[in-house]
């Protein structure tokens, strides 16, 4: 017996966890079967099926529009089949768009930019839905409540939820693992990392993660690169489910200029299977970007996609917001003290390499570009005049250290810059003393070299 069945009931289906079949004929019957890339649901009358290479497929559209599209539920096994009629071919337009830019990130991801891209969203009229008896030997598993597309908390609580957290952050530092911290309690985001726009560089740097093993602070994105990448050069949310290999974006790749300087890995799951990338924006203006990700190829759905992109708003305007406060309307008496003796058993080297702004600690790179320029700037001025305070408002008055006149993000690059400190070298550390304020600390002795 045929069973009518809403589309948005088994939403689950349109995840692409399990491969979609389509079917059509040509105009004398002739049969063609092949998989689907992706089944986007569109409303509870119409999807729109990816057409990348399908030439039989297109063909037999043009001679019949009738096909049959079998789709799967990856919780229950549950298979469901879709009877169509072929409307149109769009080329552009908001569908396309948001077809496009997935299988753009997949194909960064496996080295097929420019190959395996969208030609067009194949929209199809759903005639009706049909539930494959017999299909499971047994009653499936009820399945887990936190993949519904509400779960059991509102989303009105949420947005205060995270709005609340926010608002504690004192810095933008704290902002950062305050934010991360708020995701993981609310929607058990157990993997999840912030990225912020480096207007100098033009790329994405790593700024906080929670749930690796390592930390990863400082590792660099370039625009369309990966699933971060494209998130960001697009500006749209990407959401990917059960894709195995392809989702595997845990490094940052070298400089196309062929550059030797090393890079920081970025944190990633080896074995994740899908992964929610959130564009942080201001109008068209891109903050940074929110990933998480997940060993659970279901994890994320559309309703994750929809809400936590209002989230993502209210996260920029946050991290827009820490990123100019703290300045002081006046720099304060900076004070001259001699350096206190160093403890000669304990003694580090320092080495800035002026062709590249690349700073070593030890042998062992440390930091680069902006930040890199302010610690020798820091380190100079302690060794020469026994300076211990500094302000951020001298740092944005030096022309040599290239900041950007307009949003010139100092926050984030102190924060990066004491991060990596306290990662790599926890002897010399950035310390707050007051708004726009902040210490060199350092224990025992450091030799700069300049190469």
């Amino acid at each position: 017996m045929i069973q009518m069945i809403p589309l948005t009931t088994i939403w689950r289906c349109f995840q692409g966890v399990i491969p979609s079949i389509i079917a059509t004929s040509d105009s004398h019957g002739n049969p063609n079967v092949t998989y689907a890339s992706q089944v986007h649901l569109i409303d509870d009358g119409h999807v729109a099926l990816s057409r990348q290479f399908f030439n039989k497929t297109s063909r037999n559209l043009d001679e019949n529009p009738l096909a049959c599209a079998e789709v799967h539920d990856p919780v229950t096994f549950q298979s469901y089949r879709l009877h169509l009629k072929f409307l149109r071919s769009e080329k552009s337009g908001p569908l396309f768009d948001v077809m496009a830019v997935r299988i753009q990130a997949i194909a960064s991801v496996t080295g097929m930019s420019g190959v395996f891209r969208l030609i067009g969203a194949d929209v199809f009229e759903v005639l009706r839905v049909e539930k494959v008896e017999g299909f499971l030997t047994s009653a499936p598993a009820e399945p887990d409540e936190r993949m519904s597309m509400t779960g059991a908390r509102s989303e009105i609580r949420g947005l205060q939820y995270i709005s609340e957290q926010i608002n504690r952050a004192g810095d933008l530092d704290s902002l950062l693992d305050i934010v991360l911290e708020a995701l993981g309690s609310y929607f058990g985001f157990e993997h999840s990392m912030v990225l912020l726009a480096d207007e100098c560089t033009g790329r994405l740097v790593a700024m906080a993660s929670r749930g690796y093993g390592t930390s990863g602070v400082g590792a660099e994105v370039e625009p369309g690169q990966g699933l971060i990448g494209t998130a960001a050069s697009e500006l749209r949310v990407i959401r990917l489910t059960g894709i195995e290999a392809c989702l595997r974006y845990g490094r940052a790749v070298r400089r196309e200029s062929g550059s030797a300087t090393p890079e920081i890995p970025l944190p990633g799951l080896p074995d994740a299977q899908s992964a929610l990338v959130i564009p942080l924006k201001l109008c068209e203006r891109l903050i940074g970007v929110l990933a998480v990700e997940d060993r659970d190829a279901t994890r994320f759905g559309e309703w994750h996609e929809a809400y936590l992109e209002i989230i993502g708003n209210q996260i920029a305007l946050g991290i827009d917001r820490m990123a100019d406060d703290g300045e002081e309307t006046a720099p304060p008496r900076i004070p001259i003290a001699k350096p206190e003796p160093a403890d000669e058993g304990r003694r580090r080297t320092l080495t800035y390499y002026v062709n590249d702004d690349c700073i070593f600690i030890d042998g062992e790179y440390l930091i680069r570009n902006v930040p890199g320029r302010i610690l020798w700037k820091l380190m100079r001025e302690h060794q020469r005049d026994g300076r211990r305070e500094f302000t951020n408002r001298e740092l944005r008055l030096d022309p040599g250290l290239g900041l950007p006149p307009i949003k010139d993000n100092l926050e984030s690059r102190l924060i990066l810059l004491r991060r990596r400190l306290s990662e790599k070298c926890p002897d010399v550390r950035i310390v707050p003393v007051g708004r726009g304020r902040f210490a060199l600390e350092i224990d025992g002795a450091v030799e700069m070299v300049e190469r």
